[in-house]
């Protein structure tokens, strides 16, 4: 399970990261669906290292 959220993770950074670059070469807004998706991931990213860091100092401190 965890290799397919990965795989699922990765491939929505890549379409988005790509969709986002090739819009801002050819001077054109982006579409409120890849911002949405875009938000979504930072989201997403920022909510799993704040996770990984909680879960990192509980086991370190050994609470």
């Amino acid at each position: 399970m965890m290799e397919f959220a990965a795989l699922t993770y990765g491939l929505l950074a890549s379409v988005i990261l790509s969709a986002a670059q090739r819009n801002r070469q050819m001077a054109r807004p982006h579409p409120p669906l890849l911002l949405y998706m875009g938000y979504l991931l930072c989201g997403l990213s920022a909510g799993v290292a704040i996770a990984l860091a909680y879960v990192a100092v509980t086991l370190f401190v050994g609470g």
